[in-house]
């Protein structure tokens, strides 16, 4: 996981955020690093030989409609049901049958999961989140939780993966509008965006 993390520099790492200023300038079109924009996901795929790797970064907003720990039945319920949705990544992401891909191995964490965040990560957060307000006044400190989710699959043929296909993670969590894809793969590197109209992508 981390060598995934570190050849894509402009994934939610302290380690990688000096670099990233340093040698993406160029490359990046938002200001800054990892923005929490609701409404828009991160995708980063790597191909390479057999082995697929993707990894799948949303603010909570977007996978359960809200960003704080759940305390109440209902959103403990939404909660389980995003993660097992997110457990289920051959569903999620229509990889071709023809590739024969079989998951190895599979991460999820946020804060609604329970899961204890890196302490430096989150210092990063509170720096970005300090005193934002939402159209109502409210305060929002403290509450930017994300979701990241990181799959890696072994395929038997994976001349046959063409195309990755996000169609089904625009309907399992509708209010995801669009996708900022970084696709990296033995033809090249190329950053797309994807949304439910445009949800097929090219490897």
């Amino acid at each position: 996981m981390r060598r995934l993390l570190l050849a894509l520099p402009f994934a939610l790492l302290p380690l990688a955020v000096a670099h990233a200023a340093e040698v993406h300038d160029h490359e990046h079109e938002h200001g800054s690093l990892g923005a929490h924009e609701h409404g828009v996901g991160r995708l980063n795929a790597v191909l390479d030989g057999q082995a697929l790797e993707l990894e799948l970064e949303s603010p909570a907003m977007n996978l359960v409609g809200f960003e704080h720990v759940a305390s109440t039945d209902e959103d403990k319920a939404k909660v389980a049901a995003a993660r097992a949705q997110l457990e289920k990544p051959l569903v999620l992401f229509t990889l071709p049958k023809a590739a024969g891909c079989v998951i190895a191995k599979q991460e999820l964490e946020s804060p609604l999961f329970g899961d204890k965040p890196d302490a430096d990560e989150h210092d990063e957060d509170e720096d970005h989140d300090e005193d934002v307000k939402d159209a109502n006044g409210h305060e929002h400190h403290h509450e930017h939780s994300e979701i990241h989710a990181h799959y890696q699959f072994t395929c038997a043929t994976p001349s046959a993966l063409k195309n990755l296909d996000l169609t089904q993670v625009f309907k399992t969590f509708p209010a995801t509008q669009k996708i900022q894809v970084q696709l990296i793969s033995p033809s090249g590197q190329q950053g797309v965006e994807a949304t439910a109209k445009a949800a097929t992508l090219k490897f």
